[in-house]
């Protein structure tokens, strides 16, 4: 091995070394698959270093004689070991972290993917985000977001619209003296959903309000109605899980193979329950920090939501003893336990779950108990268990004999609603509630009709 290449066998040894326990399974595989990345470096870029012009090289030699998958699923192994020589000053810097911030891509997949391209800088440079609100339109936008947040508004699907728009103005510079209503027309024919062309729509009357602030002369393009409610009936509905589609999906979380990430199950397991026995959104799953759990008064804390709401949830027993559960493995996996830490951990990643990452996971647990085809978007998603909780909630009080109208302001504080007009969106009405309520009509109905006709209007 060349003395000029500034790592060695021994360096991945010490790696390897510092390792958490529960990767010894695997340590010989890692060893194997370093070693060999260390071996490959010295012997064809002896006076590189550790560059991307390596990293280049050595993907494109394991995609010889690996499938892609398994050239991206251990991108993370030699991505961590890199760092790790960064802070034992062994390399001067990682080249990954340096491609995420020149390419703006947060994920390693994006670039390894790249990385193995014939063009890579092109591909690269896709990877690069066009810089916000630059285009001739840009400031107007950037005013308009500002305005907003400064009278306390979050504003985030918003600013994320203006800056698609802004993003496709940029990109189209043949279009760069073209009135909005062209620029919008423009924009919607991207897109062939009623759903993208209302939104396209919406978009670009947020962006000539905020002109017309300026400019009195600017017109508004108006609002078709009718387009709006094509975008409604064109949107999936949920979709309500039967208990024994619920307690299947549960199974197959806890049941999970994973013996690279053993926390994994336990953590997609744990979601699942929040999001049907708690009725939590998705991102107030994963915004979630140690913290908010507070076994002792059994409750969970869902702070700054929508709207920038917070509400504390009691939960039942069986819910905070898989949160406790949940808890102590996570211990044992050598996560933070700090009480600002997520509350969901990634083991390879050593961070928090990212959203779509958490997403994909559990897609693939929906798909795996048979409720969801193998590929595509029918099928049932997390939101739906929120869905699902509602509707469960309102049948057991059917059953018990209660009043739901009495009890609907309840479960809308529950869900953080304002009001029952939110919760009432989530009351899809299935056969048994039909049922149910048919019965109870025809309970309460039968009486009232004797009570009025003094005994005789039910023969």
């Amino acid at each position: 091995m060349s003395a000029q290449f500034p790592v060695d066998q021994l360096a991945v040894r010490r790696y390897i070394e510092q390792l958490p326990p529960r990767t010894r399974g695997n340590a010989n595989a890692y060893r194997s698959i370093l070693g060999q990345f260390v071996r490959f470096a010295a012997q064809n870029h002896q006076n590189d270093g550790v560059s991307q012009e390596v990293l280049q090289s050595w993907f494109r030699y394991r995609a010889e004689r690996f499938p892609e998958h398994r050239v991206l699923e251990r991108a993370w192994l030699l991505d961590s070991f890199l760092d790790w020589l960064v802070t034992e000053k062994v390399i001067a810097s990682n080249p990954f972290a340096k491609l995420r911030e020149t390419c703006g891509e947060r994920k390693r997949l994006g670039i390894v993917r790249a990385l193995l391209r014939a063009e890579v800088e092109t591909a690269l440079a896709a990877l690069r985000p066009v810089p916000r609100f630059a285009s001739h339109l840009g400031a107007v936008m950037r005013g308009h977001v500002d305005l907003m947040h400064a009278i306390g508004l979050r504003y985030q699907t918003q600013e994320r619209s203006l800056v698609r728009f802004d993003r496709f103005v940029q990109r189209r510079v043949d279009l760069a003296s073209a009135p909005l209503p062209v620029l919008i027309e423009e924009w919607t024919k991207e897109g062939k959903t009623p759903q993208h062309v209302c939104s396209c729509v919406a978009t670009g009357r947020i962006v000539a309000k905020a002109m017309a602030r300026i400019d009195p002369t600017v017109e508004v393009p108006p609002f078709d109605s009718r387009l709006e409610q094509q975008a409604r009936n064109a949107q999936r509905r949920p979709q309500i899980l039967t208990e024994e589609e619920v307690a299947r999906l549960l199974a197959k979380a806890k049941s999970l193979p994973s013996p690279t990430v053993p926390l994994r199950p336990m953590s997609l397991y744990t979601m699942l329950v929040l999001a049907y026995c708690a009725g939590l959104r998705s991102g107030e799953i994963f915004r979630l920090k140690i913290g908010d759990i507070e076994p002792d008064s059994q409750t969970v804390e869902v702070r700054e939501t929508k709207f920038y709401k917070s509400r504390r949830l009691p939960v039942t027993p069986t819910v905070m003893a898989v949160l406790c559960d949940y808890l102590a493995a996570r211990c044992r996996s050598g996560a933070p336990t700090e009480a600002s830490a997520p509350l969901f951990w990634a083991e390879k990643a050593r961070c928090g779950y990212d959203d779509q990452t958490a997403r994909d996971l559990l897609t693939e647990v929906f798909r795996l108990a048979g409720l969801k085809p193998t590929s595509g978007r029918t099928g049932p998603r997390l939101h739906d268990l929120r869905h699902t909780f509602a509707v469960h909630r309102l049948t057991a009080w059917y059953r018990a004999g209660i009043d739901p109208q009495a009890r609907l302001p309840y479960l809308a504080a529950y869900l953080g609603h304002k009001n029952i007009d939110s919760t009432l969106v989530y009351l899809t009405i299935t056969d048994e509630i039909r049922q149910q309520a048919g019965d109870r009509f025809r309970s309460f109905g039968a009486k009232a009709l004797q009570a009025a006709t003094g005994g005789a209007g039910c023969q």
